[in-house]
């Protein structure tokens, strides 16, 4: 019929027409796809979220309180999220005598064998007191070093132990400073095990002390207590109230007692004076004063207290009056709280259009809200925060897509920050892929209508 003849002839011409549109540089629709990459959103949530915590940075004085300190440099540490909630000159650079000895400990956990002889070098038989009277030739079991090292601070045993793990203290200060570098302490020189005033010149010609900062001791004292892989071993050695042993000789392949006995007695005296008191160690040189590192856990914080240049003789105990002032600020005001309580979800992110998008009906949107890749296991990490310490929360994404894209293609972020400092960032991606309106394309909608419209 002539009927049927002209809707043959009209759906061919209107198929063509719109194949030769499709073709065409623009003639579809205008769309502000080149300011796709400029266009973001960010706000800041209310503060309703919560509180958590935020990488360690430099304190605002008017926002911390004044505590009469004798020590030259303090901070206090939230140990589980190397927060700092309190410093005093945290970063000025200064000696730290023995608490060098902690590196020391964790350094010959992570790399030695405990059952291992450690052999004493006549260089190591010569350090000075305080020292264990160790003879050069003598033998030690490497886990009895580590009580000698730790109890009663030997600086004889710290070189016998360097030079059993590296071959040389110069290697093993190496590994010290590698390893300071590796946890996020940048303003730390090692240049002994035992923590022995020293002057190093490096082959770019620059001096240096054996020194540190409170901030870099307190993340040290904070990795040997939480994140060390040997951290249990740490703390049963650093909390032992006495331990006694036996030096050796060698007979043939085996090793025997030399009939020389030890006893060392742990002089951490923070231990006994505080609930929840867990580790730390003493240090005092001439040039460094006295110095004390030390930790707190009572039911899920962890605090780390450190000091530098607290006094002289005759002011022994001013570490001690320091220490309790800073752990007990931190238990009246600091509360746990973990990201998780601030963190947005897909469903807050609004609709993403997709511009040129190739759809069943010639366009499209994206089929789901853009998701967010995450690390749980961080967000899900406790933070210290005391009352008004709140998370705010940015993000910024492109609020138009032009086709094509790709499942996963980054489109955003979202920043969470604490005390102005960025704490974390996790990106959006898109979660489907969406071809581009192409010739081609055109092509093969053109005929696929044409087929449905004819067959009516």
């Amino acid at each position: 019929p002539m009927f049927q003849k002209k809707r043959y002839f009209l759906s061919i011409f209107f198929c063509l027409l719109f194949l030769i549109l499709c073709s065409l540089p623009g003639i579809l629709p205008e769309h502000a796809a080149g300011d796709a990459l400029n266009t973001s959103v960010s706000f800041d949530l209310p503060q309703t979220l919560s509180e958590p915590r935020v990488p360690s940075a430099v304190i605002d004085p008017s926002v911390q309180p004044s505590l009469t300190l004798y020590a030259k440099s303090a901070v206090l540490m939230d140990a589980e999220s190397g927060r700092i909630l309190y410093e005093k000159n945290g970063y000025e650079i200064l000696p730290m005598a023995s608490t060098t000895k902690i590196m020391t400990c964790i350094l010959a956990l992570e790399n030695g064998d405990l059952n291992d002889y450690a052999e004493v070098s006549s260089y190591a038989s010569g350090m000075p007191k305080v020292h264990l009277g160790a003879r050069s030739g003598e033998f030690f079991r490497l886990e009895d070093l580590l009580y000698s090292l730790m109890l009663e601070s030997h600086n004889d045993s710290a070189v016998i132990i360097a030079e059993h793990i590296a071959g040389s203290t110069g290697e093993f200060a190496d590994m010290m400073n590698r390893k300071a570098r590796k946890i996020g302490c940048d303003n730390t020189f090692f240049i002994t095990p035992n923590g022995l005033d020293a002057v190093s010149t490096s082959t770019d010609g620059q001096t240096h002390i054996h020194s540190t900062t409170a901030a870099d001791l307190a993340r040290i004292m904070s990795y040997c207590i939480t994140s060390s892989p040997k951290k249990e071993e740490f703390l049963t050695i650093t909390r032992t109230a006495s331990h006694s042993f036996t030096g050796f000789q060698k007979s043939g392949e085996d090793y025997v007692s030399d009939g020389r006995t030890f006893t060392c007695n742990n002089h951490n005296a923070f231990l006994s004076m505080m609930e929840g008191a867990l580790s730390g160690k003493t240090g005092f040189t001439a040039n460094a004063g006295y110095c004390y590192v030390g930790s707190l856990r009572q039911e899920d914080r962890t605090f780390v207290v450190a000091l530098l240049a607290c006094g002289w003789p005759n002011n022994k105990s001013y570490k001690w009056s320091d220490t309790k002032k800073l752990m007990s600020y931190g238990l009246e005001n600091y509360t746990t709280h973990t990201l998780q309580e601030a963190l947005l979800s897909s469903s807050d992110l609004p609709p993403v259009p997709v511009c040129d998008g190739a759809g069943d009906i010639w366009n499209a949107a994206l089929s789901e809200t853009p998701y967010i890749k995450r690390d749980e296991a961080f967000v899900n990490k406790k933070i210290l925060l005391k009352q008004g310490e709140h998370f705010q929360v940015q993000y910024e994404y492109e609020k138009t897509l032009t086709a094509p894209v790709r499942n996963g293609q980054k489109i955003g972020e979202i920043r969470y920050y604490l005390d102005d400092t960025l704490y974390y960032k996790e990106s959006i991606h898109v979660p489907d892929s969406i071809d581009a309106i192409t010739l081609p394309y055109c092509i093969r909608q053109s005929i696929r209508h044409f087929l449905l419209y004819t067959s009516t």
